[in-house]
């Protein structure tokens, strides 16, 4: 249990530190949330807690998938923000980032990656 809870502090204290990041300067709070911090720590917490090498690789390699077409969302979202608020962009980013997933899952499973079930 304790294990448990020290992966959360140390995970929640990332989060912290982009949103405290971001409040000081827009630049380094969005160089802070681009890196891949919850990226590594999941490597580091399936490392520590023995899982298979393989089982490692793949989250990295899924990883990388799934964020591309996570990227768009981050172009729309300063557009629509001071057009219809801050909760119509969020819905409509999450939209953006569903409808491109399923649409970047469907070419990519033409080069042979599986990213759907």
């Amino acid at each position: 249990m304790g294990w448990l809870i020290t992966k959360y502090l140390i995970t929640a204290a990332v989060v912290v530190l982009v949103s405290e990041a971001a409040k000081r300067s827009d630049k380094l709070g969005g160089f802070v949330a681009a890196l891949p911090l919850v990226t590594f720590l999941a490597l580091v917490w399936l490392y520590v807690e023995k899982q298979p090498q393989a089982k490692i690789a793949n989250h990295a390699w899924y990883t990388f998938w799934y964020v591309v077409p996570t990227l768009p969302m981050f172009l729309v979202f300063p557009v629509l923000l001071p057009r219809i608020g801050f909760w119509l962009t969020m819905l409509a980013s999450i939209g953006i980032t569903v409808v491109c997933f399923g649409v970047f899952a469907l070419v990519v499973r033409q080069f042979g990656i599986e990213l759907l079930p």
